[in-house]
């Protein structure tokens, strides 16, 4: 065990050291030993050296005279602490009478003085111990300054290192950092610190930092370069003269740099460095030797490779130099010269790269020393980016270096052949409109500036031609082909004009003007991949190809129109344009070229690709019918559906949910009524969908109302429109007064009478007329429905003047007269068939001619109901009508009498009428009719013939008119207040008014 004692300048309170009781044990142990052993040398003449350029030399070679022993003890030990490094038993090598044997530090050596004592060892025989040499360590007190060791050592990737710093005097130690990691230090003496890093990484370009620094300042420190030992790989060697060689390869990274870099040597010569700070790849010998060895060496370690091959198989040809062009409209030549004439026997073969517009093409050529070459199939106008790389043809090795890049442009020629195209239609006067659309010539197509186009129209039938000359911009025309196309057959034809002449024409006969479709002649076509698969049955008449016309379904005016041409043995096309969009219907046309004419053969519509619609739907509106919901929206236009409609989805909306409430297949619909539901308040979206999905939506929301609030609201909407109506008849009928007036009410003509009705006349005798007669006729079978006072018409009044048995059936007026008569104080006498007609003579002068329209007849006959003038008794009539008083003005009063009804109807007695009574109110001094007139009516329901007057329906005769005029002469004037009277007197007027409009 060893103790350390204090040293100068340490902040330590004591350092361990040998105990005094084990030195004496020791001691008496060796002296023992050595008394026992006493047959065996002593080491003598102990030699230590040492080489420390790299921390893997730092041994120490120790060397001695020992006799013939073979077996040595060796001990080291840290000579200012005393410690004990190495103690084992050690062989060594035996050279000149010395014996040798190496010791590996794994400190520095210099980091700290060490001692060395041996013995020699016979088996257990011992012999003393040597004299104590000491190796030198810079930590001596003679060496003042701080220091660390190894400095710059280079290590193998992986490996372990340990470095240590030596303190200056009266400085006081604080870590050692590798790279920014402070490590754990063990002191080796006095003023000594070590540290182990393990396991390194390689280091980077300037190696890797470890510093000793005090408490506060930086102290030394050294750098750590670790990488790999040499391996160079990929070992090849070529020709470029056909005599000397160059050798490349691969040197692969060791992480060593500058000094510690690689260095290598070829077939035992070394590689020239381009550039010291790089490691060489090539190495060049002026001869071709056939076998190559590359050795490579640096700090680490070296490393060899080897190489052999044929001079012939080995040729990496030069590039070509002084490359020119002679270049023409649609060729050019290339040229280019050799750096060695030993090329001109080898056989070559040689790439011309063709870069045009950023694209790349590469033609091969070959030949014995080759050096020109002839580009064909060039564009007129055009630049041109050539460079040339060669290579041998026999033995093929590698393509040689690239010649520098040379530039040249074609020169001008006459254009290609349009792309033409007409697309016809028809305008709002039937004008037949072509618009003739070309595709620009692309640069490559126009073989220089385009300075103009002309368009030419010929009609083979009718020999007439046409001819536009248009704008180099120009790419479309509108003609007007009415006059043309209904001559016959018309071609159309293009040229295209540049500085070098006159393109190829292209012509085109115009097809037939578009119709619209009928329903069904368009199909759908799904789209892919951006664009339209189409295919259709060939047709033999399409011997010049097809067209495929295509434009925007929804576009209605100045359409761009676009086209491809498709050639004749085909019956497909995969259309992809440029111009194609998503959620656009396209109209696609088919058309077959002959050299007769131009057919449209099919028509298709789609979309590249469907989308949602862009809209919702439009209008949503919603209408309560009772207890349903009627829900009504518009269609969506064509642009923006975005893709064939399928149907409409109906949802309800629900604490913000969506129910699906109906799906509508078809595009057709345009409404929903949903049935049966509670009043409440509802909220409906209703969507469109494709088939890529549904738009937005549109959302409407009702509430309900009770279904009497309907009624009522109808019942004011009807009571209204009627309101409406009536007012419109009114103001129409104010507006037209005059005409209804006229029309209705007519002015009624006053009756003119002949002679002088001023003054009163005295009292008539008058005769009874012979139309006034009437007759009772006793039928056996009574019938109180047909029991009547007949009105016998005026026939023949000098033939007839009796009874008729059977009655009068007429529809025709009856002409009956009537008299002014003047009531005088006498009764009035009733009219019998054997009265004076002495009367008559005397009122000739003063009747007036009455015309009785609308005659209506009970059963056959017109005819009053009989009602006896006298009671059996000599009574007056009970039912009698009034009669004026005498001497009460120039009124008259009906001649002919009602009479009730009774079982055994009598003949009227002569007697005289008794007074009348005047009516209440009544005025005889007006101009009355002779009887109240009433239309025909039933009788009395009972059929028992009894009942008042007011209700027995009496067979009448209209009112009484003008023989001049079909209309009434008075207004019916009431003379009961019965409700039969009065109702009756309304049907009378209404009877009228008909019978008078018929007239």
């Amino acid at each position: 065990m060893t103790h350390a004692w204090p040293m100068p300048g340490s902040s330590s309170s004591h350092i361990p050291k040998l105990k005094p009781w084990l030195i004496c044990t020791l001691l008496s142990l060796f002296a023992t030993h050595s008394h026992c052993n006493g047959g065996l040398d002593i080491p003598q003449e102990v030699n230590l050296s040492t080489n420390i350029e790299s921390h893997r030399s730092q041994q120490l070679s120790i060397s001695w005279l020992g006799g013939t022993a073979s077996t040595f003890d060796l001990i080291v030990l840290r000579t200012e602490f005393n410690e004990t490094v190495f103690y084992e038993t050690v062989t060594a090598t035996q050279e000149n009478g010395r014996h040798h044997w190496n010791w590996t530090s794994a400190e520095p050596l210099k980091c700290t003085s060490l001692s060395v004592r041996l013995r020699s060892r016979d088996g257990q025989k011992t012999s003393d111990w040597s004299t104590t040499v000491i190796y030198r360590g810079l930590d001596d007190p003679s060496q003042t300054g701080s220091r660390m060791f190894p400095q710059d050592p280079v290590v193998l990737v992986g490996d372990n290192i340990t470095v240590c710093c030596i303190v200056g005097e009266r400085m006081e130690f604080g870590n050692i950092r590798y790279n920014r990691t402070v490590m754990d230090s063990v002191r080796l003496s006095r003023r000594s610190y070590a540290t182990t890093k393990t396991n390194l990484k390689a280091s980077t370009l300037t190696g890797t930092n470890v510093f000793c620094s005090s408490a506060l300042n930086l102290l030394t420190g050294t750098v750590v370069f670790v990488g790999y030992p040499p391996l160079p790989t990929d070992l090849v060697c070529e020709t470029r003269d056909l005599t000397s060689v160059i050798c490349q390869w691969s040197p692969g990274n060791t992480h060593l740099h500058a000094s510690r870099r690689t260095f290598y040597t070829l077939n035992g010569r070394d590689c020239a460095e381009a550039n010291p700070k790089k490691p060489p790849t090539d190495c060049r010998l002026p001869e071709w030797a056939g076998n190559w060895t590359l050795v490579a060496r640096n700090p680490l370690g070296q490393s060899s490779l080897s190489y052999s091959a044929q001079l012939s198989h080995r040729v990496h040809p030069v590039a070509p130099a002084n490359l020119t062009a002679v270049a023409h409209a649609w060729n050019a030549t290339l040229l280019w010269d050799w750096e060695y004439a030993t090329y001109a026997p080898l056989a070559l073969a040689c790439q011309v790269e063709i870069t045009l517009d950023g694209h790349v093409k590469k033609r091969t050529f070959s030949g014995a020393g080759l050096r020109s070459v002839a580009l064909l199939d060039l564009v007129p106008v055009t630049e041109y980016q050539v460079r040339v790389s060669c290579g041998a043809q026999q033995n093929f090795w590698k393509w040689g270096s690239w010649s520098k890049t040379l530039a040249f442009r074609t020169e001008i020629d006459v254009p290609e052949a349009p792309d033409l195209w007409v697309s016809l239609d028809k305008d709002n006067t039937g004008n037949v409109m072509g618009q003739f659309i070309w595709k620009p010539l692309t640069h490559r197509q126009s073989h220089g500036e385009i300075t103009g186009y002309e368009l030419n129209l010929w009609s083979p039938e009718e020999n007439v031609q046409h001819t536009e000359t248009l704008a180099p911009g120009t790419h479309q025309t509108p003609v007007n082909l009415t006059h043309m196309a209904a001559a016959g057959q018309v071609v159309a034809t293009l040229t295209a004009r540049n500085a070098a002449g006159v393109s190829p024409p292209a012509s085109i006969v115009i097809p037939k003007p578009k119709s619209d479709p009928e329903p069904g002649a368009v199909s759908r076509v799904a789209g892919a991949g951006g664009g339209f698969p189409l295919s259709w049955a060939s047709d033999a008449n399409a011997s010049q190809g097809y067209v495929v016309e295509w434009q925007e379904a929804t576009c209605l005016h100045d359409c761009p129109v676009h086209w491809t041409k498709v050639a004749a043995e085909r019956a497909n096309v995969s259309l992809v344009s440029d111009s194609f969009r998503a959620g656009v219907r396209y109209i696609l046309s088919l058309y077959g070229c002959s050299p007769d004419s131009t057919e449209l053969l099919q028509r298709w519509q789609g979309y590249t690709q469907e989308l949602v619609p862009i809209s919702a739907v439009p209008s949503l509106t919603t209408n309560q019918r009772n207890s349903d919901i009627e829900l009504t929206w518009q269609e969506i236009p064509v642009a923006d559906r975005r893709g064939f409609l399928l149907g409409y989805r109906v949802y309800l909306i629900t604490d913000r949910q969506l129910t699906l409430f109906a799906n509508l297949s078809g595009p057709g619909s345009r409404s929903y009524t949903v049935k049966n539901l509670p009043i409440k308040f509802y909220k409906f979206t209703v969507k469109a969908y494709t088939s890529a999905g549904e738009d937005t939506g549109s959302t409407a929301s009702i509430t309900m109302a009770s279904y009497t609030d309907w009624l009522l609201l109808e019942i004011l909407a009807s009571l209204g429109t009627m309101t409406l109506f009536l007012f419109i008849v009114t103001f129409v009928c104010y507006k037209k007064r005059k005409w209804v007036k006229k029309a209705f009410y007519p002015d009624i003509p006053e009756p003119k009478l002949a002679g002088d009705w001023s003054t009163t006349q005295g009292p008539l005798d008058v005769k009874p007329h012979a139309n006034s007669m009437v007759h009772i006729v006793d039928e056996s079978a009574w019938d109180s429905s047909k029991e009547k006072l007949v009105v016998i018409p005026e026939e023949d009044e000098d033939e007839e003047r009796g009874v008729r048995d059977d009655p009068v059936d007429t529809d025709e007026p009856m002409s009956i007269r009537y008299y002014n008569q003047v009531v005088d104080e006498r009764p009035i006498r009733p009219r019998y068939p054997d009265s004076s007609e002495s009367s008559a003579s005397s009122l000739d002068s003063a009747r007036t001619d009455v015309t009785y329209t609308g005659i209506q007849t009970s059963g056959s006959s017109l005819a009053f109901r009989a009602e006896p003038i006298f009671s059996q008794g000599g009574q007056q009539p009970q039912g009698g009508f009034p009669v004026s008083p005498a001497g009460r003005g120039g009124g008259y009063r009906p001649q002919v009498q009602p009479e009730v009804p009774g079982p055994d109807p009598l003949p009227v007695a002569p007697q005289s009428f008794p007074e009348p009574q005047p009516e209440k109110g009544g005025s005889f001094g007006s101009y009355q009719p002779q009887c109240s007139w009433q239309l025909d009516s039933p009788g009395d329901g009972d059929g028992d013939g009894d009942g008042d007057e007011g209700s027995i329906g009496a067979p009448s005769m209209g009112s009484p008119t003008s023989v001049a005029s079909t209309q009434f002469l008075l207004p019916q004037e009431e003379e009961g207040g019965s409700e039969g009277e009065g109702s009756s007197s309304a049907t009378t007027w209404l009877h009228n008014l008909l019978s008078s409009t018929k007239s």
